[in-house]
């Protein structure tokens, strides 16, 4: 489960990537809106092909940023999000 991330003035300035068990995401500010993007691993955002990404958009607001951080969690338990393959068990190897 994904808990509160940085505070929404972080992601005014500057995108924020994460990654959970499989399923890697990008929150960033587009005008007055937050743009949250989700995508598989084990590839970082910008060598992920396009086909592969899935986009949503919110109110740059504290309110949006909670429906994003719901949108994470409800995606990655729907999801069959791929085990990167650096990881065995939840270990680096």
């Amino acid at each position: 489960m994904i808990e509160k991330l940085l505070p929404l003035q972080f992601i005014k300035k500057s995108p924020f990537y994460g990654s959970c068990q499989g399923m890697r995401y990008r929150l960033r500010r587009q005008e007055e809106e937050l743009e949250v993007c989700i995508y598989p691993e084990p590839f970082a955002f910008d060598a992920t092909p396009e086909e592969k990404k899935r986009y949503f958009t919110f109110a740059f607001s504290e309110e949006g940023y909670e429906e994003a951080l719901a949108l994470l969690n409800r995606e990655y338990e729907a999801g069959t999000w791929p085990i990167s393959p650096l990881q065995n068990d939840g270990d680096i190897v």
